[in-house]
């Protein structure tokens, strides 16, 4: 029995991954073509993510505002609802890199005068946008980090089905994500 068990779990190892061992290559990941950043301003509610470090003491109500403030600059304000209903913030900065139609951005929520470092700066690539900007997908190269965000507190299931298909198709584990609350 145990000689069938070790026959099946190598055979299913070929499957899942390459027939040299390796698992199947996933390519690398690219932003959107094209991003309109004072479109994209305004508020998102965060629909789904994968789980993080930084946003485990939150419970529900997590949005993001994006502004664009007088001197050209983008701010976001992170809010959550904590455990005991209070609201969390966290205010950052907003870059863009490359042209002015680069979906590649970074975020920083470190001080102002951390901003030299690069160590304090994340990558925010919108990998997946709708045309009316009503509901995004974000992540960063390495896949480790992923949000589902939507312009409203709840979604059409038919455009969130669809956009998880086309995440999966990308390389994201779906397994991973987890439902967010929204009491709106």
């Amino acid at each position: 029995m145990k000689a069938i068990y070790t026959i099946l779990l190598a055979l299913s190892a070929g499957f899942v991954h390459g027939a040299d061992g390796a698992p199947p290559a996933v390519p690398a990941l690219t932003p959107i073509a094209s991003l309109d950043v004072p479109r994209y301003m305004g508020t998102w509610y965060e629909i789904a993510k994968y789980p993080n470090s930084f946003q485990k003491k939150c419970v529900a109500d997590t949005r993001a505002n994006y502004s664009q403030q007088p001197d050209g600059r983008v701010q976001v304000i992170n809010r959550c609802r904590l455990a005991d209903g209070e609201i969390d913030e966290a205010v950052g900065a907003v870059r863009q890199l490359g042209d002015a139609q680069s979906a590649k951005l970074e975020v920083r929520f470190a001080p102002a005068w951390l901003s030299f470092i690069a160590a304090v700066w994340g990558d925010y690539w919108v990998i997946d946008l709708d045309p009316a900007y009503q509901l995004v997908a974000v992540s960063e190269p390495k896949r480790d980090y992923l949000w589902v965000l939507s312009r409203t507190a709840k979604v059409a299931p038919a455009a969130y089905d669809a956009l998880l298909e086309r995440l999966a198709n990308r390389g994201f584990d779906l397994k991973r994500l987890e439902l967010s609350v929204q009491s709106d």
